[in-house]
């Protein structure tokens, strides 16, 4: 039986590492009875993380879905990493859920993986300007120096906001025993293994409660203009009222709801759940969007009543079950044994079995109602970011993944095993896809590109021990480029003679610098015929065969405009070739005396530090020839924006763990090409001459 849209809630948990995601996780599905105990991480047994790479560093590394029933209302729970290096997991988690709950140590605070999840959820796909709604569970209030409140004023000051508190602890630390779920006025008492025992409130905590129940009253009139006319006419709204009203206000994420709790000891979990089925979003109140070719996007509500349509939010491979492709069913229904169209490929489909899952176990179900996720096994043509529909429609906006920050050159030690170590790449390339595979033929070498050391090393870990294939790793050669500073000319005449009909062509031109970022420009200034018109297209393909070696270190040419002025030809020995031969090696001669430079590539550099860090940090980015762009800070987490060239980055992810203890956080993308010279030029121009001698004795 399927669960209609307005009895779904879809729920992604996210944090910094080791706040307890898994474990919450676990006692969640062990609350809603669907497991008969929570396991421990270091029991390998958990129901989210079972990969065998998960079970042995003990740590998340793939997003995984189960799922409670109560009251009618199914809940899906996300459960995903912690590590940046596995950031598409959780986004892939936020497009497919409609309220993010955020892990918060209630020792630690506010995190820096927890800042880059906020502004992650301030941007996701097709919501409002206020964000996709969001709620804080601050956990491991049972250790000692946890404290509840100090983690709120925390969270207000890093993030600006006044969080509504839904449930309240009694105690910390070492007295801990539960909380009290404020909305309902219920005491939960913690019992270890088993679930909590609903008792009265305790007296001393009355005053307490009546503070928080004052404020979450206050939220909910800020859902309805009707319930802010009454609670301001009666101060005080009932128990049904708020309900609707923080329905309301949750959905245009006008607060954030604080939950209190400490999983490990099964403790705020029934008040969380609680709240899940009363406020959090279902799916009829979030919008997805479908983007046209100009990559305009448009939102698109979800709705049950409408033609089938979904987006593949990703595709990961079983032993036993083959492809899976996991699927958002945005608008109307999914079903079992029907025909669907892959919009984004314009291929049919044929959807088999559906199934949900808890962890890795599947489970078949006949369909699945709009805002439900489920998965489809051994569709050929899906992939991730696919749409799939009953009939043709627009395809849906893609997951907005960060660009990697870490890149190696690989290939196998074995030249017999490189296809084999390829198709495997490209395997991952479609389980993850912040992981990038492909061969860059400047450098001749097969690259793979991902969002940290780890990230790659568990990949080729998994290829090594599964497919037995050696592995060498290196730093990967960087992609310069040549230009020109100045105006310079040449002439070039082709002339050769056979037996027959010879070559003849001659060529004038002038070339002069484009500013950075222009490419190229081709100007035919001929007049009078002296190239005919057939032969000009052979000077312009001539000119682009001598732009791909430059003279410096035989690179690419860049931002050059070529203007060609003059020429003459034979009436019967020229021909197209001749012009491309005579404009080629025209250009060369015009580069040697244009002043050539050597151009690298410059990268967007923000980083994401703990601010006792931040005079390290902004020390190594000068020694790394970075240029300062500004900084920010704020409750002891610093954001550093820099300009740093890509050769400086190529181990980034390696130095600042060293500098940071581990950590620091960073984002990168390309951002220009600028001149260098000097030292550095010389030897980079040392290195590819090494290189392109190797190249030619292989």
């Amino acid at each position: 039986m399927s669960h209609p849209t307005d009895k779904i809630r879809n729920i992604a948990i996210a944090g910094h590492g080791q706040t307890g995601k898994t474990t919450l996780f676990e006692h969640l599905l062990f609350t809603g009875g669907v497991i008969q105990r929570a396991e421990t991480l270091e029991s390998g047994k958990t129901t989210s993380d079972y990969s065998p790479e998960e079970i042995e560093r003990k740590i998340s590394i793939h997003a995984a879905m189960g799922h409670i029933e109560k009251n009618g209302t199914k809940i899906n729970f996300f459960d995903t990493p912690g590590s940046s290096d596995f950031t598409g997991a959780v986004i892939l988690s936020f497009r497919a859920a409609e309220f993010a709950l955020l892990m918060v140590d209630g020792k630690s605070g506010v995190q820096i993986e927890t800042v880059k999840l906020w502004r992650n959820l301030d941007d996701c796909v097709s919501k409002e300007p206020r964000g996709k709604p969001r709620g804080i569970f601050i956990t491991k209030l049972d250790n000692d120096q946890a404290d509840f409140n100090r983690t709120l004023a925390d969270i207000k000051e890093k993030f600006k906001i006044e969080p509504v508190a839904i449930s309240i602890p009694m105690g910390s630390g070492g007295n801990f025993k539960g909380v009290i779920d404020v909305l309902h006025e219920k005491a939960y008492i913690m019992q270890g293994d088993a679930i909590e025992k609903e008792e009265a409130i305790p007296a001393d905590f009355k005053g307490a409660v009546d503070a928080a129940r004052e404020k979450l009253i206050e939220a909910a009139a800020e859902g309805d203009d009707s319930l802010m006319e009454k609670y301001i006419e009666n101060g005080s709204l009932s128990i049904e009222e708020m309900k609707t009203g923080l329905v309301k206000a949750l959905a245009e994420n006008k607060y954030i709801p604080a939950f209190a709790g400490a999983p490990l000891n099964n403790a705020g979990i029934i008040s969380l759940i609680d709240f899940i089925i009363d406020a959090a979003p279902n799916p009829r109140t979030a919008k997805d969007a479908t983007i046209n070719a100009e990559g305009k996007e448009t939102a698109v509500q979800i709705d049950p009543d409408k033609a089938m349509s979904a987006l593949v939010i990703r595709t990961n491979y079983d032993q036993f079950s083959g492809k899976l492709s996991w699927l958002k069913i945005i608008t109307g229904k999914l079903t079992a044994d029907s025909e669907m169209l892959n919009v984004s490929d314009n291929k049919k489909e044929r959807i088999g079995k559906i199934y949900i899952c808890q962890g890795k176990k599947l489970e078949e179900v006949r369909e699945l109602c709009a805002g439900d996720i489920g998965i489809i096994t051994k569709a050929a043509t899906l992939k991730t970011n696919d749409t799939v529909a009953s009939a043709d429609c627009p395809c849906f906006a893609p997951l907005r993944l960060p660009e990697p920050v870490h890149s190696v050159a690989v290939n196998a030690l074995a030249k017999k095993d490189e296809d084999k170590l390829g198709e495997f790449l490209v395997r991952a390339t479609e389980e993850d896809k912040t992981f990038r595979f492909h061969y860059n033929g400047e450098t001749k070498e097969s690259v793979i590109s991902g969002m940290g050391e780890l990230q790659i090393n568990i990949i080729l870990d998994k290829i090594k021990s599964n497919q037995k294939i050696d592995v060498e790793t290196r730093v990967p050669k960087i992609a310069y480029r040549e230009t020109i500073t100045k105006k310079a000319g040449a002439e070039y005449t082709h002339k050769k003679q056979t037996g027959g009909h010879g070559q003849y062509g001659k060529v004038v031109i002038e070339i002069a610098p484009l500013a950075r970022g222009e490419g190229y420009q081709f100007v035919n200034a001929i007049f009078g015929g002296a190239i005919p018109k057939n032969y000009i297209p052979g000077v312009e393909k001539g000119i682009v065969e001598g732009m791909v070696h430059g003279s410096m270190a035989s690179y690419p040419v860049v931002d050059v405009e070529v203007k060609l002025t003059d020429g003459k030809y034979h009436p019967v020995d020229s021909n197209e070739l001749s012009f491309k031969l005579a404009a080629r090696n025209a250009f060369r001669e015009a580069m040697k005396q244009a002043n050539p430079t050597l151009l690298e590539p410059i990268m967007n550099l923000t980083v994401f530090i703990e601010e006792k860090y931040l005079g390290d940090v902004m020390s190594d980015l000068s020694g790394k020839r970075g240029k300062i762009l500004g900084q920010d800070s704020a409750g002891g987490i610093a954001e550093v924006r820099a300009e740093v060239p890509m050769a400086e980055l190529l181990r980034y992810s390696i130095d600042l763990r060293s500098i940071t203890s581990g950590t620091g956080s960073f984002n990168v993308d390309f951002s220009h090409y600028a001149p260098i010279s000097g030292r550095i030029a010389d030897e980079v121009i040392k290195a590819r001459a090494e290189f392109k001698v190797q190249e030619a004795d292989e």
